[in-house]
């Protein structure tokens, strides 16, 4: 073999585990060697180079969640395609050593969290979806996410995830509800059942409803698909008022209470983020200056109105407000946006 090759290699391997540590440290974890590892340190801690059950090798990373093992990291060199590597992490999280197996946490024999990395890509399979399979992820989730799914797990095994919940949402209720309307809910939450797809776009004439059909499929996700919270991010601060007035307004098909007596709706503000809030209105500039750590504004700068820029903005990770703090993002009217629902 080459030896530049290979000296070329671990230096990317060796970026790989430093860039996989600090977005691990970002996310709340605390990165340990073996032989210093104190897994009372905090809830979440990640163990590097665990040594596996005989014939598993070493794990390059091992994680805890409240002492228990529950998943495992396969480390790649930056700029590694991770598709098609499941089969490695996979062999770490179904081999354990049987003093890590006591205190670990496995469903159908292997951990259920199972996370290839290179430092700039991330893929994580959960093994309490109903159809496990590796997804493509921002960051690496906090340790109280993972715990949180877990407890979800213990009182549901069959529903541990909104994956699974989806599949079990009851009828739509018709009535109130315009043809276009019904279609589109229809078509979102069987979108979200089959997991092909990982956005879903709406598109209807003006005044067709797409807001109510919005808030419609908000209550059905949080009331009986396991959502939690729910981002809406609109274009402009006069369409932040007009949602807020819309949630409101929202009178529930089942028991006809307003939305906001079941659920807590606020607009994102320089207070930054409710913990109570089930739906966050916002407009794309305040969530852009929060996810960077700026001051929200009261008023978002009516310049940047008719701003488009030249090539997709990037944020980096926060953790005041991570990928997970939001279970779903309703893009509505939001056209400098290429995302939407």
């Amino acid at each position: 073999m080459d030896t530049t090759i290979g000296d070329e290699r671990r230096a990317a391997e060796l970026r790989a585990r430093a860039l996989i540590d600090r977005q691990l440290e970002a996310a709340g974890w605390a990165v340990q060697d073996v032989a210093n590892r104190n897994l009372y340190a905090v809830q979440g801690v990640v163990v590097r180079e665990a040594v596996m059950a005989k014939g598993h090798g070493r794990a390059d990373y091992l994680l805890y969640v409240d002492q228990r093992a529950v998943g495992v990291i396969e480390a790649k060199p930056v700029g590694t395609p991770l598709t098609g590597v499941e089969w490695q992490s996979a062999m770490y999280a179904s081999g354990l050593a049987p003093e890590i197996r006591l205190k670990a946490l496995t469903t159908d024999g292997r951990l259920p969290f199972v996370f290839e990395a290179s430092g700039s890509e991330t893929h994580l399979t959960n093994g309490y979806d109903p159809a496990p399979r590796a997804r493509r992820i921002f960051s690496f989730p906090r340790p109280a996410t993972l715990a949180r799914t877990i407890r979800d797990a213990e009182a549901d095994a069959d529903a541990a995830t909104w994956r699974a919940k989806v599949r079990r949402l009851p009828d739509l209720i018709e009535a109130g509800l315009r043809p276009a309307q019904i279609e589109a809910i229809n078509g979102i939450e069987r979108s979200l059942a089959e997991q092909r797809f990982s956005r879903s776009l709406v598109q209807m004439a003006t005044g067709a409803g797409k807001t109510f059909a919005a808030v419609t499929q908000s209550y059905r996700l949080l009331r009986y698909g396991g959502f939690r919270r729910i981002l809406f991010l609109v274009d402009r601060n006069n369409l932040g008022d007009q949602t807020l007035g819309e949630f409101q307004n929202y009178a529930t098909p089942d028991d006809g209470r307003r939305f906001t007596d079941l659920y807590n709706v606020d607009k994102l503000t320089s207070a930054g983020m409710v913990d109570s809030s089930a739906v966050v209105i916002s407009t794309i500039q305040r969530v852009y200056a929060a996810l960077r750590g700026e001051q929200v504004p009261d008023v978002d700068d009516p310049g940047l109105d008719g701003y488009i820029p030249d090539a997709p903005v990037e944020v980096t990770y926060n953790a005041q407000m991570p990928p997970e703090a939001f279970d779903l993002v309703i893009v509505d009217e939001a056209h400098r946006s290429i995302y939407g629902v």
